[in-house]
């Protein structure tokens, strides 16, 4: 039987507890901008939205707002700026 590196509650200089002060960091690092997300439904890619229902990473709109889906969309008027960037893409 063999014996674990690192087990819980140990710190050590790799393995699970690298990894989690890791993810901490990011975490602490990624912010979730305030705004107007509450108010309407944003243009973001369909990979990235069944990536964040996946890991729950927040996402980022073509008009730059980052958030975490949580909403049904069609209850909410699209946002205005990303409609804008959507239509001159595909214009």
């Amino acid at each position: 039987m063999s014996t674990p590196v690192e087990g819980p509650g140990q710190e050590g200089t790799g393995g699970l507890a690298t990894l989690d002060r890791e993810l901490e960091e990011l975490i602490r690092e990624e912010s979730i901008e305030p705004g107007d997300h509450e108010r309407f439904s944003h243009y973001v890619k369909k990979d990235k939205i069944l990536e964040s229902a996946i890991t729950g990473k927040p996402v980022r709109a073509l008009c730059g707002k980052k958030w975490t889906p949580g909403r049904d969309p069609e209850k909410f008027p699209v946002c205005p700026t990303c409609k804008e960037i959507y239509e001159s893409l595909n214009g």
